[in-house]
C-alpha cells in the first residue's frame, strides 16, 4: 500500500472529503485539512483502508499536527430536503469556511467541487493519491462513526455503531423490526418504501 504523496507545492493546499454519502441514516459529514510540511504524519491513505484503531490514532496526529482543519455536516433533514449530492457540497462548504487559515488552493476527493472561494481542483481516488485529501477523509470518518456510536446508544436495536448507517441487512431488519427514527433519511429508497 503507497502512503499518499505530500503535495509538493509550497502554497498552503487544503484536503476535503466526505463520509456517509451511501448511508441511509444520520448526516453526510465532510473534513477540511491543511497539513504542516513541517510536521509529516506517515500513514496517511484513504480511511476505508486502515482499521479503526489505526483511524483513531492518526486522527489524533492530524488534529495535533496540522496547520488547521475543520469538519462540516449536512443533517439527514438537509439530505431529504435538497439531495445527497448538494447536501455532501454542502458540508464540503461548512467544513472548508471554519478553517483557521484561507488555503491557496483546495483539492476534493471525488470529480465534483464545491462552490468555494478558493481555486482547487477534484481528484478521483485523491483520498488514496493526496495526503491532505487522506488526512481530511481520516478526520470525516472519525466524526460520523463517532456520532453512529451516539445514535446506537440513542437507538438501541439498530446497531449504528457495527454498520455505521449503511443499508446492510443487518440494518435493514432493524429498519422493518423497529421502523423509521427521525434521522434516517425520508428520500433514500430503503427508508421510503417502509415510510409508505
Amino acid at each position: 500500500m503507497l502512503p499518499a504523496a505530500f503535495s509538493d507545492n509550497p502554497s498552503r493546499v487544503a484536503g476535503i472529503d466526505e463520509v456517509g454519502r451511501g448511508c441511509i441514516v444520520g448526516p453526510v459529514v465532510a473534513a477540511a485539512v491543511i497539513l504542516d510540511p513541517a510536521k509529516p504524519i506517515t500513514g496517511l491513505t484513504d480511511s476505508k483502508k486502515l482499521s479503526e484503531k489505526r483511524r483513531a490514532v492518526l486522527a489524533e496526529q492530524i488534529r495535533c499536527s496540522a496547520l488547521a482543519w475543520a469538519v462540516g455536516r449536512a443533517e439527514a433533514s438537509e439530505i431529504d430536503r435538497i439531495n445527497i449530492l448538494q447536501a455532501t457540497m454542502l458540508a464540503m462548504q461548512r467544513a472548508f469556511s471554519q478553517l483557521q487559515y484561507k488555503p491557496d488552493f483546495v483539492k476534493v476527493d471525488g470529480n465534483r467541487l464545491p462552490n468555494l472561494d478558493c481555486p482547487g481542483e477534484a481528484v478521483v481516488q485523491g483520498d488514496l493519491l493526496i495526503a491532505e485529501i487522506s488526512a481530511a477523509s481520516i478526520l470525516a470518518k472519525v466524526a460520523r462513526d463517532t456520532e453512529m456510536e451516539v445514535l446506537d446508544r440513542l437507538y438501541p436495536g439498530y446497531q449504528f455503531s457495527v454498520h455505521k448507517g449503511y443499508p446492510t441487512q443487518l440494518h435493514l431488519q432493524a429498519l422493518h423490526q423497529f421502523g423509521v427514527t427521525p434521522q434516517h433519511r425520508a428520500s433514500f429508497a430503503p427508508v421510503k418504501k417502509i415510510l409508505a
